[in-house]
């Protein structure tokens, strides 16, 4: 099968087309930085950055743009109570925001880009959407969409217009419509004048729906491919969006992804409950790693119950899935990340063609595939993912069902290892690491890598040499059968925070957690 999506504007399962043969063009609702970031703003910037990580696995060339939004009401209003320059507001937790996502592995987006540095294209689309009679000014310095005026307005989420509730705290005398959005609005008494902007119709700054519109069109054309968010963006924000392009003659997007919220205790997050986890307080208390493999391999659609056993869990899958890469590169060394990288969803030279199933299929690592086991780039434009794997990323992203073929070849890992079956091992660390690099979970990439690696890999290799050189004396005590120098040896290391695990093969260590 080829990559199906769920549009949530036609409400089901479609097969993928790019506007452009092997190309897409995504748009992410970044964030509003008004505050820091929590765990609910990260869900969606893992799942959409899985969704770039497969369509890349795929063949395409992708060009992500997530903006960035640094001028609104919250943080006028956050700023001034808070005695700050509202520009330096923003670019506090806009900081905050990039580190996090850093943290979390979630790949730089292709560009960017900051409301604030696009008030012309703003101020073009408004002209646009009023020369075709969809848009008009109010007081001076407000400018109003007409949603009447637009016969397929509602059609994303499927309300009438009729239907829709009126928020009282955003009536405003001027509208001809309580459901009438502000395109641009009129400064309003004591906000500072450099959160502002001329236009044709008095000053005043952005509407958020507007700044999405405008800078989506600027980067990816009147139409592109893909727009995600939040569930709770799609009314009236997307909506909105979507309704202020089309006003304008612009297709905008041909596919709408939304994912699913957080909850925590059976109530969907949000700072009103009280129940907001910032990522920087929980990074105080667990590895960024399992915070990823906790929020991020769950699908996009459903909800994530947050909580400490959910770590916990996260914890014990992620040792499962680390410890097999670790004793495979002891075993067999470390498969070179190029490798890695250079492993694809389909053999075929088509992006999102159909897979080519005897391709596929084939076992990689084997003596005819490689010259050696010191050698596997000879294979290297000729791996694919396992099928399985392929099928579940295709469909719609199961990551899931993705995670579970991951597991059945850490067992197949697992076994060759035991038998010394080098080749076997090397090709199983190959797909295993390509498989979770999709996740965005490879162990030995970044910033996993320094995480569970000590910091660096020079430091890695000396405190392997370190460890071994005490493994070593350990082991000879072991077999003069001095128990207690033994155990003293093994008492030293976790001590110092190292874990040592026997098995039939030899003694192994780890950080401890």
């Amino acid at each position: 099968m080829s990559l199906h999506i769920y549009d949530s504007a036609k409400r089901s399962l479609e097969e993928f087309h790019p506007i452009t043969p092997g190309k897409v063009g995504v748009y992410l609702c970044g964030a509003t930085v008004q505050g820091s970031p929590h765990i609910g703003h990260i869900r969606s910037a893992l799942a959409f950055d899985v969704l770039v990580r497969w369509l890349q696995r795929s063949g395409y060339e992708v060009t992500m743009v997530r903006n960035v939004t640094d001028i609104d009401d919250k943080i006028l209003v956050k700023s001034a109570e808070a005695g700050k320059p509202w520009w330096a507001w923003a670019y506090t937790y806009e900081n905050e925001f990039a580190a996090a996502y850093r943290a979390l592995g979630v790949l730089p987006p292709t560009y960017e880009p900051r409301a604030t540095g696009h008030v012309p294209e703003m101020i073009e689309l408004i002209q646009e959407i009023m020369d075709r009679g969809h848009a008009y000014v109010g007081i001076e310095g407000n400018v109003y969409f007409d949603v009447n005026s637009l016969p397929d307005y509602g059609s994303l989420t499927h309300q009438a217009i009729a239907d829709l509730s009126v928020d009282e705290s955003e009536a405003e005398p001027d509208k001809r419509s309580p459901h009438d959005f502000a395109l641009w609005k009129a400064s309003k008494p004591g906000e500072p004048a450099s959160a502002s902007w001329q236009t044709p119709w008095g000053r005043g700054r952005p509407g958020w729906h507007l700044e999405c519109s405008a800078m989506s069109g600027k980067y990816l054309g009147a139409e592109f491919d893909i727009h995600g968010g939040g569930i709770d963006l799609r009314f009236p924000h997307h909506e909105n969006e979507q309704a202020q392009s089309h006003a304008a003659g612009r297709g905008f997007a041909r596919y709408w992804m939304h994912n699913a919220w957080v909850t925590i205790e059976g109530e969907k997050m949000s700072k009103s409950l009280g129940n907001s986890l910032t990522v920087s307080n929980i990074l105080r208390e667990y590895p960024a790693v399992l915070i990823r493999l906790a929020l991020g391999t769950v699908h996009y659609r459903s909800t994530v119950a947050y909580s400490p056993s959910t770590l916990k869990e996260a914890g014990a899958v992620w040792e499962r899935l680390a410890g097999f890469v670790e004793r495979s590169v002891d075993a067999v060394g470390e498969v070179p990340a190029e490798d890695v990288a250079a492993v694809r969803a389909h053999l075929d030279s088509s992006a999102g063609g159909a897979a080519n199933a005897d391709a596929s299929s084939r076992t990689v690592g084997t003596q005819e595939d490689y010259s050696g086991v010191d050698s596997i780039a000879a294979g290297r434009e000729a791996v694919a993912f396992p099928q399985e794997f392929v099928d579940a990323m295709d469909d719609d992203l199961n990551v899931s069902a993705a995670l579970a073929v991951i597991h059945q070849h850490v067992t197949a890992g697992n076994n060759a290892l035991a038998v010394h079956d080098d080749l076997e091992i090397r090709s199983e660390q190959l797909l295993v690491r390509a498989m979770l690099d999709v996740l965005g979970l490879d162990p030995l990439a970044a910033p996993w890598r320094t995480a569970g690696g000590g910091g660096s890999d020079s430091l890695r290799e000396a405190l392997d040499s370190l460890v071994g050189s005490v493994l070593e004396q350990r082991a000879q005590a072991r077999a003069a059968k001095d128990w207690s120098t033994a155990d003293a040896l093994r008492d030293s290391l976790a001590e110092a925070g190292i874990v040592v695990e026997d098995s039939a093969d030899g003694a192994h260590w780890k950080l401890a957690d």
